[in-house]
C-alpha cells in the first residue's frame, strides 16, 4: 500500500469507476453530455416509471414539470378554466428535440473542421439514406448492439416506434440476443419510411461519441462528402463478362475449383499417410477484425497472440473492434478505397491460425459463383512458388506460368482491370524483401514496372500492383504473418484485417468436424476445454489439429489411461511423434538417426527464423527426399509441390521447434548444452522461448518416456545440463526481482524473464526440481505485468510446489476472474497476497473466496481498486468469519461499496480484532456506513494502526463517530480522512483527536471543505504535536 501523500499514485490505482444507471440513465448523460441543460428537462417529462429501459410497455410522460417551467418563463398559458389538458407527450419530445438539433449543429460545426454531419443529413434525399442504411447494414447492427435498446427507445419517444415494437427490441436485448435486437430494430426503421430513417440517422450522430465503431462509420460517412453514392457505385460494382471470355473463364472457374474444393491433411491416426477432406466439411469460420492490433515483435508469436487474446476480449466488448466477413474485404463499406485505380486488401495472422485456408475458401467462394462476382477473373499465387523465379519476368509470363490456358485472352483482360484479383499468399515467407517505404521504386526505371510487358522482377511486379501501378483498377488481397506486416506500412491499402482465429463456440465446432465420431469429438474438446493450457492453445486452427491427431487415439481406445493424457504441450507433442513412429517407424531403418538430423536442421531454421527448406537443405542434412515421400517423416514434413521445385515445411512451426529440442536429446555428442541454453536464452527477440519450453519438458522422464520406447535411451548428458540449467536460471531470476530497484522498463523485463523461467519448470513438471529451487523462495512480484489465463496456471502450479510464499502480488496483472479461477488451487499457500486492480468482479470473488477458504495464514490481502461491490465483500466477510484469520491488513479500497458492504465486514468481529491496516477509501460508504465501521472499532481489542477513509462520503454529520471510536485506541497511528466532506464544524472533534492521542503521527485532510480560517486552525494544532505530520 502507498503511503501519505502518495498514497493512489500507483499506475495499478489509475482505473476508472464503474458505470452506474440503466440505459435511460445513459440516454439522459447522453442529453447532458451533447446539450447541456436539456438532459434535465428529459429527465422531467418522464414519470419515475417509465425512466428504467426494462419497462417494457412505456407509461404516459408526466409534463406537469415541462408546463410549469414553460409557465415560469413565460410560455404557453394554461387554457381557461381549473383543468389542465392532457399533452401529447411526442410533442414535448418534438419540441425538445428541435433545440437539441439546434445545438447539435453547432456541435458538429466545432468538433468537425469539413461539412458537419448534420449538414450533410440536410442534404441528402431520402433515397440517398436509404442507400446509406443499406449499404452500411452489417456494420451498422454490430456498431449499435451495445446501446440498441436506448436508440430503440430514443424512437419510441419521438413516435416512430410503437409500444409493442419497442418492447420487441428490449425483450430480445434482455434475452442477451442484442445482435438480434440490433437487426430488428434496422428492420423497423427500414419499414417505416423515409421520415424515420431520419430520425435514426440524427440519433447516430448525437450518439456517436458514446458509440466507437458507430463514430467510425459515421466519420467514414461524413469523408465521403455530400454525394456517398460514387462510392458505394464502386464498391458494388457489377460485372459483364464478353460472350467469348465465357468458356475461357468457365475453364478457369473449373480448375481453381479442384484446386481449392478439398484439403489434404497428414493423418497419424491411421495406416494412410494423407486424408482428403472436402473443404467445404472441414471449414470452421474463422473471427476476422477490421484492423490490426499493434503488437511487440520480440516476443514469439504464440505467446504474443495469447496474450493479446485476453486483451481483444476487453477491446471488443468496450466496442471498439469491428469484426468483418471474407466476402467484405473487398466492395464493401470497410473499404477505404475512394476511387476507380483498385483496392487492396491486407489479412494478417500468426503462423497456423488459417490465412492459407482462407484465401483456398475465397477462391473457391468465387469459382462457384458465391461471392466477389463483380470480378471475373482471380489469380491465386503463393510466395513460396514465387520464390523458385530466379530470373526477371513480366506479368504476362507469370500468369501462364501458373495458367497457361490463359494466354490468348490475358491481352483483353488486362483492358479491364477493374474486374480482376489478385490474391499472394504469404508476405512473410517470400525471400525478395518489398518495402514500400523505398521511395526507389518510383524513380529507378528497373524497378518502374507499369506494363504487364515489362520484364523486371517479381518483387516489383507485387509491389506495383499493391500500388495500382500495374494494371491501375485491379485488386489485390495479401496475407502475412505480422513480422512482415510493418513492411507495408507505406503500401496502398484499402482494408487492413487480422485473423483472431476461433473465438468461443467456434473451437468446439472445429473439433466436431475434424472426428467423423461426435462422442470422440466431444470427449477430445471436453478434455482440452478441461486444461486451461491445451485450451488457451486451441484458438489457432494448427494447434487445434495437432490437439485432434495426438488426443484423438486415447479418446477412441476402449482402454485408455486419463493419467496418461497429455497435460503440457511438451507432453503432446511427445504423443504427437510417439503416433508417427506408431504407425510409420518400421519404414526406416533408423528412426533415431533420422529424426536426429531433421532436428537439426529444424534447429538451423528457429536460429535464422527460416520456415521452408528445399532440396538443397534436405542434401546438407544427408535426409534423401525419398524418405519424406514413403517414410514416417511425410507426417512431420508437408511437401508443396510448385511450378519449378519442390520445397518441404513442418505443418506448424511449434513442430519444428518440437523436432529441433528432441534433436538436443539423440546427439552422441551433446555438447555445450549450458552454452547452447543460455546463448538461446539471451535472444531477445523470443525465437527460441517455445524451443526452451521444450527442451526443458523433454528432460521430463514422464515426456521422454514415451519417445524413448522407438528412439532408444535420451542423452543423461543432456538431460542432467538441462536440469541444471533451468535451476540456475530460476535462483537467478528470481534474485532479480526480488529488488525493486532499477529502471521500470529493466524490472519489467525481469518479470517477463521470471514468467518464462516458470513455464520451463512447469513444461518439466520436476517436482523435486521445483522444491529445490523454490521452495525457500518468500516472495513472487509480476506487479503490472499482464498475465494471461495460462500464465496464472503454470503459475498456481509452480506456487503449489513451494512451501510457504510470504508474498504474492499481482496487481495490475489484468488477470480478470478466469485468472484467478485458474490461480485458485495455489492460493492456499500465501500468507499476503495482493491483486489491486485485477479486474475482479463480485462473480470473480466467488472462485477468490473458495480459494482462501482452506488458507489458514493469510495475513495480508489487497482487492483495492477492483469491481466487488457489496455482495464480492459479503463473501470475502463470510470466508474472514469461518476461518477466523489472523490478517492483519486488508485493503477493499475503490471497489464500488456503500454502507451494506461496511456492515458486513463490521461483523466480522475476529477479523477487526486483528487488523493493523484497513483500507476503505474511495467507496460510497457515507455516514451510515462510516458509523457501521466506528462500532466495530470501538471494540477494546481493536489494534488498528493505519485506516484508510479518503474520499467515503464522511460530512459533518459522521465525523463524531469515527472520531469518538478512534479516541481511545492507543495504536493508531495513521489516519486518512481526505476529498470528504468535511467543513469547519468538523475541526473541534478532529482537534479533540488530534491532542489526545499520542500515538498518531499522520493525519491526511486534504480536499475538503475547510475555511482559510479553518485551515489555519487545523495547522496551528500542529504547534503542540511537531512529531505529527498532517497533510492539508
Amino acid at each position: 500500500m502507498a503511503e501519505g501523500a502518495d498514497r493512489g499514485a500507483d499506475p495499478v490505482t489509475t482505473k476508472r469507476k464503474k458505470k452506474k444507471g440503466g440505459t435511460f440513465t445513459w440516454v439522459q448523460n447522453v442529453f447532458k453530455r451533447f446539450f447541456p441543460g436539456k438532459g434535465d428537462e428529459l429527465t422531467s417529462c418522464l414519470s419515475s416509471d417509465q425512466r428504467p429501459v426494462e419497462s417494457v410497455v412505456p407509461v404516459e410522460c408526466d409534463l406537469s414539470a415541462v408546463r410549469r417551467e414553460q409557465s415560469q418563463s413565460g410560455g404557453s398559458p394554461e387554457r381557461d378554466g381549473d383543468e389542465v389538458p392532457q399533452a401529447d407527450p411526442r410533442e414535448a419530445i418534438h419540441s425538445l428535440r428541435g433545440s437539441l438539433n439546434k445545438e447539435l449543429s453547432s456541435f458538429d460545426q466545432v468538433t468537425d473542421p469539413k461539412s458537419s454531419l448534420s449538414e450533410l443529413l440536410t442534404q441528402w434525399d431520402n433515397s440517398q439514406l436509404f442507400q446509406l442504411g443499406k449499404f452500411y447494414q452489417d456494420r451498422l447492427t454490430e456498431a449499435i448492439e451495445e446501446r440498441v435498446e436506448g436508440l430503440s427507445q430514443l424512437l419510441r419517444y419521438e413516435g416512430h416506434f410503437s409500444g409493442p415494437e419497442h418492447e420487441k427490441v428490449t425483450e430480445l436485448v434482455g434475452n442477451g440476443n442484442r445482435t438480434e435486437g440490433s437487426k430488428l430494430f434496422l428492420s423497423l426503421v427500414t419499414g417505416k419510411g423515409s421520415a424515420t430513417r431520419r430520425v435514426m440517422w440524427e440519433s447516430f450522430v448525437k450518439m456517436r461519441k458514446e458509440l466507437p465503431k458507430l463514430g467510425r462509420i459515421l466519420k467514414e460517412i461524413q469523408d465521403l462528402g455530400p454525394d456517398p453514392h460514387q462510392h458505394m457505385n464502386i464498391a458494388q460494382g457489377s460485372s459483364e463478362l464478353p460472350a467469348e471470355l465465357k468458356d475461357v473463364q468457365q475453364k478457369h472457374k473449373e480448375i481453381l475449383r479442384a484446386q481449392t474444393e478439398t484439403l489434404r491433411v497428414n493423418t497419424i491416426l491411421m495406416r494412410e499417410k494423407v486424408k482428403v477432406f472436402q473443404l467445404v466439411d472441414r471449414y470452421a469460420e474463422l473471427t476476422v477484425i477490421s484492423t490490426v492490433r499493434g503488437r511487440r515483435l520480440v516476443e514469439h508469436e504464440l505467446l504474443a497472440r495469447g496474450r493479446d487474446h485476453e486483451r481483444w476480449r476487453e477491446e471488443h466488448l468496450r466496442g471498439e473492434l469491428e469484426k468483418i466477413r471474407t466476402d467484405q474485404l473487398f466492395g464493401s463499406s470497410f473499404s477505404r478505397s475512394k476511387s476507380k485505380s483498385g483496392s487492396s486488401a491486407v489479412v494478417t495472422g500468426v503462423a497456423g491460425i488459417g490465412k492459407t485456408t482462407m484465401v483456398e475458401k475465397i477462391v473457391s467462394d468465387w469459382a462457384t459463383g458465391k461471392i466477389y462476382q463483380q470480378f471475373q477473373f482471380v489469380f491465386r499465387f503463393k510466395f513460396r512458388d514465387l520464390n523458385t523465379i530466379n530470373c526477371t519476368i513480366n506479368l504476362w509470363n507469370l500468369v501462364i506460368l501458373f495458367y497457361p490456358y490463359l494466354g490468348k485472352v490475358l491481352e483483353r483482360l488486362w483492358k479491364i482491370p477493374e474486374r480482376l484479383l489478385f490474391t499472394f499468399d504469404g508476405l512473410d515467407e517470400f525471400k525478395d524483401r518489398i518495402d514500400f517505404a523505398d521511395s526507389r521504386r518510383d524513380t529507378e526505371p528497373q524497378h518502374m514496372c507499369t506494363d504487364p510487358e515489362f520484364r523486371c522482377k517479381v518483387s516489383d511486379i507485387v509491389y506495383s500492383l499493391i500500388q495500382h501501378k500495374l494494371l491501375p483498377g485491379c485488386s489485390v488481397l495479401v496475407t502475412t504473418r505480422p513480422t512482415a506486416l510493418h513492411l507495408l506500412e507505406k503500401a496502398e491499402i484499402s482494408v487492413c484485417a487480422e485473423i483472431l482465429g476461433f473465438v468461443g463456440e467456434e473451437r468446439k465446432e472445429y473439433f466436431n468436424r475434424f472426428f467423423e465420431g461426435q462422442a470422440v469429438a466431444a470427449a477430445v474438446f471436453k478434455h482440452v476445454e478441461e486444461n486451461e493450457i491445451l485450451y488457451t492453445m486451441s484458438y489457432n486452427p494448427s494447434y487445434c489439429c495437432v490437439l485432434g491427431l495426438a488426443l484423438g487415439p486415447f479418446f477412441t481406445q476402449s482402454q485408455r489411461d486419463p493419467q496418461r493424457v497429455p497435460k503440457t504441450i511438451t507432453q503432446l507433442y511427445s504423443y504427437y511423434i510417439y503416433n508417427i513412429l506408431k504407425n510409420h517407424s518400421r519404414e526406416i531403418e533408423s528412426p533415431r538417426d533420422v529424426l536426429l538430423r531433421v532436428g537439426q536442421m529444424a534447429f538451423t531454421g528457429v536460429s535464422e527464423r527460416k520456415i521452408v527448406f528445399t532440396d538443397g537443405d534436405l542434401i546438407e542434412y544427408n535426409l534423401q527426399p525419398s524418405q519424406f515421400l514413403s517414410g514416417f517423416l511425410m507426417e512431420l514434413l508437408e511437401r508443396e509441390d510448385c511450378a519449378r521445385s519442390v520445397v518441404y515445411t513442418f505443418p506448424h512451426l511449434t513442430i519444428q521447434e518440437f523436432v529441433a529440442a528432441l534433436a538436443q536429446f539423440l546427439t552422441p555428442d551433446p555438447g555445450d548444452i549450458l552454452k547452447l541454453l543460455t546463448d538461446a536464452h539471451s535472444k531477445e527477440d523470443g525465437r527460441f522461448e517455445i524451443f526452451l519450453r521444450f527442451v526443458a519438458g523433454l528432460s521430463s522422464p514422464g515426456s521422454a518416456r514415451v519417445l524413448e520406447d522407438f528412439l532408444g535411451p535420451f542423452s543423461h548428458q543432456t538431460t542432467c545440463g538441462v536440469i541444471d540449467w533451468v535451476k540456475e536460471e530460476v535462483k537467478r531470476q528470481i534474485g532479480n526481482t526480488e529488488s525493486e530497484d532499477g529502471e521500470w522498463t529493466e524490472m519489467e523485463a525481469q518479470k517477463s524473464r521470471l514468467l518464462h523461467i516458470l513455464h520451463y519448470l512447469f513444461e518439466s513438471q520436476n517436482p523435486g526440481l521445483a522444491q529445490a529451487t523454490l521452495g525457500s523462495v518468500e516472495t513472487l512480484s509480476f506487479r503490472t505485468l499482464r498475465l494471461t489465463p495460462i500464465d496464472c496456471a503454470v503459475l498456481s502450479n509452480v506456487i503449489r510446489l513451494c512451501e510457504t510464499i510470504k508474498l504474492l502480488d499481482l496487481s495490475g496483472c489484468y488477470i480478470q476472474s478466469e485468472g484467478l479461477e485458474r490461480l485458485g488451487p495455489g492460493l492456499h499457500k500465501c500468507q499476503g497476497l495482493r491483486l489491486e486492480g485485477i479486474s475482479i468482479t463480485d462473480s470473480g470473488a466467488e472462485d477468490l473466496t473458495s480459494a482462501l477458504s482452506t488458507n489458514s495464514s493469510l495475513t495480508e490481502l489487497d482487492l483495492g481498486y477492483n469491481e466487488l461491490e457489496d455482495s464480492g465483500v459479503k463473501l470475502v466477510s463470510a470466508v474472514l468469519m469461518d476461518l477466523e484469520w489472523k490478517i492483519q491488513k486488508l485493503q477493499l479500497g475503490n471497489n464500488s461499496l456503500i454502507d451494506s458492504g461496511a456492515e458486513d465486514l463490521s461483523s466480522v468481529r475476529s477479523t477487526i480484532r486483528s487488523l493493523t491496516e484497513l483500507d476503505m477509501g474511495y467507496n460510497e460508504l457515507g455516514d451510515s456506513g462510516v458509523k457501521l465501521m466506528s462500532q466495530a472499532l470501538r471494540d477494546p481489542e481493536c489494534k488498528i494502526q493505519s485506516l484508510w477513509l479518503g474520499s467515503v462520503g464522511l460530512t459533518d454529520s459522521g465525523i463524531e463517530d469515527i472520531i469518538s471510536a478512534l479516541s481511545t485506541n492507543r495504536s493508531l497511528t495513521e489516519l486518512d480522512l481526505s476529498y470528504n466532506s468535511l467543513t469547519d464544524r468538523s475541526i473541534p472533534a478532529l482537534r479533540h483527536l488530534i491532542l489526545t492521542l499520542p500515538s498518531l503521527e499522520q493525519i491526511e485532510l486534504r480536499g475538503n471543505e475547510f475555511s482559510r480560517t479553518g485551515d489555519k486552525e487545523l495547522r496551528s494544532l500542529q504547534e503542540p504535536r511537531p512529531e505529527l505530520t498532517m497533510i492539508l
